[in-house]
């Protein structure tokens, strides 16, 4: 190694992103160390500091005494580099020492992802100076990660007009401090949004939002009005009215909420739309009418809604199984849990059967079964699945948690055997 260009030496040791190698080459020489400041990318794990900060008998004070020498230990190392571009700590830190690196890093940095870890803590609001405000002396950044965060009240940002990305996980928030925070960040193209507890009625305006994963964490009645013309994903979780009026670019859509029941959605426009996927305990019928009208030009389709009505739980009413297929010409995947399953297999589904229909391209079908009632159209209705989709590749059943006390249960398995012993070619039971 002593042999390398310094060129050379400086390419390998800027490479490295972990604290601990780069603070072990900083001992091997004078060489070394002076040719680390050239690193551009530094993380410190959750542990990095374990092995060589002491501890003491009061673990209050053990833990201050950590969080004070892991902050000094932090600024040393970052105030060695040149131009450090991407800064990340899961290890613990205080306000004070993110704001004193930040005064030494911050201009340069591209990439700034943090701990937080203040959830919890009962005097995070008046700790000075706040967390989150000294993020905001980091106005060139273009990803910013935040896990575990406090934000109860608006954070000190004036505008981050190069940040495309920003990922935060786990968060206690309310409307108008989410608000004054994303109206900070302009020109963002990602924007997640995981667990954020307290969120809800908020309207979202990002005019270059492509990618968004929304989940509303609580009892499941969030509002969400969100205006970003071009959105390829959108994966929204934890809402009861939903309204995304520009979506002509859509092509994957998720809406899940499995702590309350979905009311409305509004989607303007959704002919570009290839996946969807519908999952929760209970949805209003019209909304989940107007969901299946409006993406007819699906190719994956994912339901699982255990129920359906207004205010009570209420079983699926009839759904025409020609009907259903005839609106979705070009479904080429369909995942399809109990109630749905049960509502094309009512008695009448299958009347308009004609020798004409087609399923045109259906290719893989999964099912699952919870129940053996009416049993017989369930069977009806999978071999007709069979008969005409005529380029179905691949059908799975699943019997999930069957109970019945009653030797229909045990019929209805039996003929499912049979069926899949009768297309064996094409089904499989898990």
């Amino acid at each position: 190694m002593d042999s390398l260009p310094d060129a050379l030496l400086q390419y390998i040791l800027s490479n490295m992103t972990a604290a601990k190698d780069v603070a072990a080459c900083n001992c091997v020489s004078n060489r070394w160390k002076e040719s680390t400041d050239s690193v551009q990318k530094i993380t410190f794990l959750r542990n990095s500091f374990d092995s060589i900060i002491s501890k003491t008998d009061d673990d209050d004070d053990d833990t201050i005494s950590k969080t004070v020498e892991s902050d000094t230990i932090v600024r040393k190392m970052i105030s060695s580099f040149r131009r450090l571009e991407e800064l990340v700590v899961y290890s613990p830190f205080s306000s004070c020492g993110l704001a004193s690196w930040m005064t030494q890093v911050g201009s340069s940095l591209k990439l700034l992802e943090l701990r937080m870890d203040n959830l919890a803590s009962e005097d995070a609001i008046v700790e000075g100076p706040l967390k989150l405000d000294c993020v905001g002396v980091a106005k060139n950044l273009e990803t910013l990660r935040l896990w575990g965060v406090l934000m109860m009240s608006p954070p000190k940002w004036d505008m981050f007009p190069n940040l495309r990305c920003l990922e935060i996980v786990g968060a206690r928030t309310d409307d108008a401090t989410l608000c004054h925070a994303l109206r900070a960040c302009p020109n963002l193209s990602n924007l997640l949004l995981l667990a954020c507890e307290g969120v809800k009625s908020i309207s979202i305006d990002l005019p270059y939002l492509e990618h968004c994963k929304l989940d509303f964490y609580g009892p499941g009645n969030s509002v969400l009005v969100l205006t970003s013309p071009r959105l390829l994903p959108l994966d929204v979780q934890g809402c009861s009215f939903i309204r995304v009026p520009e979506t002509r670019f859509l092509k994957t859509l998720s809406i899940s909420n499995i702590a309350g029941r979905v009311y409305m959605v509004d989607f303007h426009n959704l002919s570009s739309l290839e996946d969807l996927s519908i999952r929760g305990i209970q949805w209003c019928w019209d909304a989940l009418c107007i969901m299946l009208q409006q993406a007819r030009d699906v190719k994956r389709l994912f339901m699982k809604v255990e129920f359906t009505g207004n205010e009570s739980l209420q079983p699926f009413p009839e759904i025409d199984f020609v009907e259903f297929f005839n609106n979705h010409p070009k479904l080429q995947t369909f995942d399809i849990h109990g109630a749905m399953f049960a509502a094309l297999c009512q008695k009448n589904s299958l009347k308009k059967l004609e020798t004409g229909f087609a399923i045109p391209c259906l290719e893989e079908v999964t099912i699952t079964v919870r129940s053996p009632l009416n049993a017989e159209q369930k069977m009806n209705t999978l071999e007709s699945l069979v008969r005409y989709a005529r380029v179905l590749k691949r059908m799975v059943i699943r019997i999930l948690r069957m109970k019945s006390n009653h030797s229909s249960a045990d019929d209805f398995c039996d003929d499912i055997c049979k069926f899949r012993y009768m297309h064996q070619h094409l089904v499989k039971i898990e």
